[in-house]
């Protein structure tokens, strides 16, 4: 024990400040002092084992400090005193500490309450450490006597190792002797041979026997080896040890790969980068190659190790070696996330002329093997899910009493996570690099476009209508060359903002000076015009009902109106189903927000934060790190139960997971189990939210319900989002739903008064008082009023689920939604409306999804009448609920309507159309039609073919499967159009017999490609160039020789474009950058289709849907949808696309090269 503690006096008195404030005792203590024992009352605190004592409470320094390690405390008697002070003494307790170091004093102690000396004497018992003191003596006694007897095993041990080297010794001397002796008797023997005398018989009884013992036991061991060979342990080990040649071979490639990116392209380029005149600098080689040669060294120490093991078989164990490996995976981390900023940087680099002949040179390598820079950089991207697959397919015939089966399960959980992590990460950057490339493209920049929680939604070409005072649309003509010029806006939406731009003459973007960045907050969106607005009605003639506004009233400006006019009703549906979605999206939490946040500790966020549900991983469910639109971590896989869950979530509801949803739920759900869950939240909605969270919420609110006014100018009432001022125009009707807020939460508005909501019909619900009160006061979008809320009488048919009146419930949802002062409602009452929004965010969801549904997917009710019907039972009965809100009513009357359509308005041409019409002309020929009528008909048609295919048919794989006509016969049809159009480019050309004319032919073909170019048929292009590039084409010298250079450097260019290399590098780049209308080659989506068919299965082993897989499924699929929906607006001349669906003009593969043959004969050998 320590005799002795040094201690720092700033030290002690930081402690004797803790042990005042928070000692565990403290309080007045009588000391006697050593001198003149005299009891003096100091103020002592305990701290841990440290006691001190001060003057007073107040005193900031101590008097002494004692250390009780070590010591005993225990009560003492008092005293002896005389008779006088006797009594006084019994009310004295006294307790005594004697403290275990050497040549100190006892310090006797006494208080005037015995309970506060016996917790003290108990407190300073604590504090002493003696228990743990004792067992230290106790554990000592025990290590010391450990140490004896291992110092006596010790000695036992070197004597007995002692005797053993005797006997080793003397061993060696026995066996000399012995030897010795041997060779005595061998020199005594005599010297004559014995020879045995047995009968011949005898010796070949025994050699037969032997023979027979040596073939029974070579057969049993054959029969050993044979059934061993074909048991399923020994084929399960053949299979291992193939898997592991396999993957010694593959990282060799792979190494091979790495040192050809290296040597042949990364140093060379560093040298040429410290040249005087460097094509390329140090950065740009830094970023391009990152750390690849860091990768390289990594995987040549591993492949070493694999050809070591390799060197040891059969005794193949590898387990170690990715014990060493796995660590030091993380550099493919960076690697990943540089990859795409790689790719930017080396083709920016290569539009400078010296560094692309430079990287020419190098690409020319034999090593290369005519392999570009960029697929070597991308061989890395695939190595980390390569030693997955590998793993996965090692541990399947492994045994699991194996001595490695535990070190490769915990190696491929590790590759595994890393994947995870690294394709989560991925995910991440490319909303952000999807932003970034569109600010990058805007001038002036975009400020918003930086923020993480954007979420790009769609991008389009609209046009922009004048509008003049009032808000009234000016008289223009749709096919006004002046209005699609100066109007033509391009328009991005995004989940909180909604931009539009205008384009240059060079390409660059500019945001308008006015409305150029819109709040969704801010907008109200109305789809179709006022049936009773006189100019309206003539603007929705003139633009044949393309036309929407979106009305902006923001809080700090005067509002403004901005119409735009879609090129097409699916092109609009499509436009203002995303603005609504998102419009209602942020409404909807805002409603949620004021629900939960006005009487209730639990807000809305927080609720969503709490649900461990919506973040943490179960048995049901897992989670990526990235997050949605809605802060919400994205689901990577799910049960179909969890995934409903969340698509009927009244708390938010992403676009993104909607979409992929839609998109996708054939392949592990039903249209009918979907509608069944969509009732049941109609009907159910507090099943849709968390039941902790709700008792949270409702126990509050009844903790709450004390019966006091609220103050007018409270917070508590304000919403706590910024929602617009209501929309009111000037009508003598004043009907509720003619400016159609797609938020189903959106404020009521003044001229809309008291509302009955018992009444079935909008338009009877209006307080026909206030109505003539308000069209009386006419007011414009530019002044909105404050709305004032009536509660009518109640009727018999009153909503029994609350006590209110809905009028009231829902003013006071929107309180904050006008700008003047909200009405005041009881706690009861709000308790009470409280339950009636929920009721009402629920249907709000469920007419949300329905309206998406039906809007954007109108395939599945085509296809499925059981579906459509289910849907329309569903909406009548939502009409037929009383206390259903006029935008509710409204917005189910659409969907009703929608859905009523037997098929769309617009006239749009099909396949079949153009082949049937009775009156078509005859088809001219190929020389009196221009290349711009071929180039414009081509696309026309392009496109129709292409947007005939329902997304449906990308699920699955069906273009691949034996009866692919039947489940995928739309893109069997494109697959087809495409054929017949690069035959008939190929069957003309070889129909001229002359070198001139084939010549002139190819050039103007080449023409027409180019046009297709301009006008973005990127598989127009790929039919022209694929034909031209035909053997029997191609061979044709004397004709290549006749065309000009300017034709072949544009062909070349025109190949370039729509090359497959790099998987189709450049067309990807081209379609990032490229406006629709548009026409993809198709063969590339489907490609990149069959990669995530194939690379990824639909169910975990857990029978969990991998919805990772779903979202990449929906992101190619809605790229698809967008360049569908919107046409072109090319007129049809029947006379060329006669010419071109002509099938008598196509001639086959064999007849075209047989043609070519005769044509120009094969040179002699």
């Amino acid at each position: 024990m320590q005799k002795s503690v040094r201690y720092n006096e700033g030290h002690a008195l930081f402690l004797s400040a803790v042990a005042r404030k928070e000692g565990t005792k403290r309080g007045y203590l009588c000391k006697k002092a050593a001198e003149n024992s005299r009891w003096h009352e100091k103020f002592f605190a305990l701290y841990q084992n440290i006691l001190f004592y001060f003057e007073n409470e107040q005193s900031a320094r101590p008097a002494g400090i004692y250390l009780l390690e070590g010591c005993t405390c225990e009560r003492a008697p008092a005293p002896k005193m005389s008779t006088t002070g006797k009594e006084a003494l019994e009310k004295q307790h006294y307790f005594l500490i004697v403290f275990g170091h050497d040549g100190q004093k006892p310090l006797e102690l006494r208080t005037e309450e015995e309970y506060e000396c016996d917790e003290w004497v108990e407190a300073i018992q604590q504090a002493s450490y003696s228990d743990i003191i004792i067992e230290r003596e106790v554990l000592m006694q025990k290590y010391i006597h450990l140490v004896q007897i291992v110092e006596t095993e010790k000695v036992a041990a070197n004597q007995l190792r002692t005797q053993l080297e005797d006997q080793d010794t003397e061993i060696e001397r026995l066996k000399a002797e012995i030897v010795a002796l041997n060779k005595t008797k061998e020199r005594m023997r005599p010297y004559h041979v014995y020879h045995e005398n047995e009968d011949p018989d005898i010796k070949k009884i025994k050699k037969v026997q032997s023979f027979m013992r040596g073939w029974l036991c070579r057969r049993k061991w054959k029969i050993i080896v044979q059934d061993y060979i074909c048991s399923p342990h020994a084929e399960s080990m053949r299979k291992r040890n193939q898997i592991v040649f396999n993957m010694v071979e593959a990282e060799t490639e792979y190494v091979h790969q790495l040192y050809i990116l290296v040597n042949c392209f990364l140093r060379p380029l560093r040298m040429a980068a410290s040249s005087k005149k460097p094509p390329i600098s140090h950065d740009d080689v830094s970023s391009i190659f990152l750390n690849s040669e860091t990768i390289m060294f990594l995987h040549e120490i591993f492949h070493q190790g694999l050809k070591a093991r390799i060197a040891n078989w059969p005794t193949l164990v590898l387990a170690d070696l990715f014990d060493i490996l796995l660590p030091m995976l993380n550099i493919y981390q960076e690697f990943v996330r540089n990859h795409q900023y790689s790719l930017q940087v080396l083709a920016n680099c290569k539009q400078n002329r010296d560094f692309d002949k430079l990287l020419k040179q190098y690409e020319s390598n034999a090593a290369c093997e005519g392999r570009m820079l960029e697929t070597f950089l991308t061989y890395p991207m695939f190595q980390i899910p390569r030693y997955i697959i590998t793993l996965h397919e090692l541990l399947a015939h492994t045994p699991h009493e194996h001595v490695e089966r535990k070190s490769l399960e915990f190696a491929k959980s590790k590759l595994e996570e890393l994947s995870r992590v690294m394709h989560d990460e991925v995910s991440d950057t490319e909303n952000i690099r999807k932003n970034l490339a569109i600010e990058r493209m805007i001038v002036e920049g975009c400020d918003i476009l930086l923020d993480t929680s954007q979420t790009f939604v769609r991008q389009g070409s609209l046009i922009q209508l004048p509008s003049v005072e009032r808000g009234k649309l000016s008289k223009v003509r749709l096919g006004s060359l002046s209005l699609k010029k100066e109007g033509e806006r391009q328009c991005f939406l995004f989940t909180k903002h909604f931009l539009v731009c205008t384009r240059s003459s060079g390409g660059k973007l500019h945001l308008l000076k006015q409305g150029g960045v819109l709040s969704l907050i801010d907008c109200t969106l109305i789809e179709e015009p006022d049936a009773n607005d006189e100019e309206s009605k003539a603007g929705g003639q003139v633009f044949g009902q393309l036309d929407f506004k979106l009305v902006v009233e923001p809080t700090d400006s005067p509002s403004f109106t901005v119409v735009l006019l879609a090129p097409s009703r699916q092109e609009k549906a499509a436009w203002t189903s995303d603005i609504s979605q998102c419009i209602d999206n942020i409404r909807c939490n805002g409603l949620m927000t004021s629900v939960f946040e006005e009487n209730s500790k639990v807000t809305v966020p927080h609720m969503i934060k709490s649900d461990v549900r919506l973040h943490k991983d179960d048995v049901d469910i897992c989670f990526s790190k990235t997050l949605n639109s809605c802060k919400v971590p994205q689901i990577r896989y799910a049960s179909v139960e969890r995934l409903l869950e969340r698509l009927t979530d009244l708390r938010f509801l992403s676009i993104d997971f909607l979409n992929t949803f839609l998109h996708t739920y054939r392949i592990f759900t039903t249209a009918s189990v979907v509608m069944d869950k969509l009732a049941d939240i109609y009907k159910k909605p507090f099943s849709s939210i968390p039941i902790r969270s709700l008792e949270l919420f409702f126990a509050t609110n009844q903790n709450n319900r004390s019966g006091e006014h609220t103050n007018d100018k409270s917070p508590r009432l304000c919403r706590k989002f910024s929602s617009p001022p209501p929309l009111s125009i000037s009508s003598r009707t004043s009907s509720p739903v003619r400016a159609r807020k797609l938020s189903l939460h959106s404020p009521i508005t003044a001229r809309v008064g008291g509302l009955d909501l018992t009444s079935p019909l909008s338009n009877s619900s209006v307080n026909h008082s206030n109505s003539q009160s308000t069209a009386s006061s006419p007011t414009s979008a530019h002044t909105p009023q404050t709305p004032t809320p009536q509660t009518p009488t109640p009727t018999s048919g009153e909503n029994s689920r609350c006590s209110v009146s809905p009028a009231s419930a829902f003013a006071i949802a929107t309180a904050a939604a006008g700008h003047g002062t909200p009405p005041v409602f009881t706690n009861s009452e709000r308790t009470c409306d409280k339950e009636f929004i929920i009721r009402r965010a629920a249907t709000n969801r469920v007419l949300n999804v329905l309206r998406h549904w039906v809007s954007k997917h109108s395939q599945d009710f085509e296809m499925n009448g059981e579906l459509k019907m289910s849907v329309i039972c569903l909406l009548e009965e939502v009409l037929r609920d009383p206390d259903l809100l006029p935008q509710e009513r409204k917005a189910t009357a659409n969907i009703l309507s929608a859905l009523s359509q037997d098929e769309q308005e617009d006239a749009q041409l099909r396949i079949e159309d153009i082949l049937q019409m009775a009156d078509c002309p005859k088809a001219e020929c190929f020389e009196s039609l221009s290349a711009m009528e071929l180039a414009e008909q081509i696309t026309l048609l392009d496109h129709i073919v292409f947007r005939s295919i329902p997304y449906e048919e990308f699920l699955g794989q069906g273009w691949m499967k034996e009866d692919k006509t039947d489940r995928t016969p739309y893109i069997m049809k494109t697959s087809q159009h495409f054929n017949d159009m690069s035959n008939l480019v190929a069957s003309q050309i070889m129909t001229h017999t002359d070198v001139g004319s084939r010549a002139s032919s190819i050039e103007k073909w080449v023409a027409v490609a180019d046009i297709c170019r301009c006008l973005n048929n990127y598989n127009g292009v790929l039919e022209i160039t694929s034909a031209l590039n035909r053997s029997a084409i191609y061979r044709l010298k004397k004709t290549w020789a006749k065309i000009s250079k300017q034709t072949k450097a544009l062909m070349d260019k025109l190949q370039k474009t729509v090359s497959s290399e790099g998987r189709f590098k450049n067309l990807r780049e081209t379609l990032k950058n490229c406006n629709p209308p548009c026409v993809p080659y198709l063969g590339m989506y489907l490609t990149d289709l069959a990669f995530i068919e194939e690379g990824t299965p639909n169910f975990t082993e857990e029978g969990l849907v991998n919805f990772s897989k779903m979202r990449m499924i929906s992101h190619i699929i809605r790229e698809i949808r967008q360049f569908q929906q919107t046409p072109y607006r090319i007129e049809h001349q029947a006379k060329v696309t006669q010419y071109l669906l002509d099938k008598t003009l196509i001639m086959d593969e064999d007849t075209l090269y047989d043609l070519s043959l005769k044509i120009e004969p094969r040179l002699p050998a």
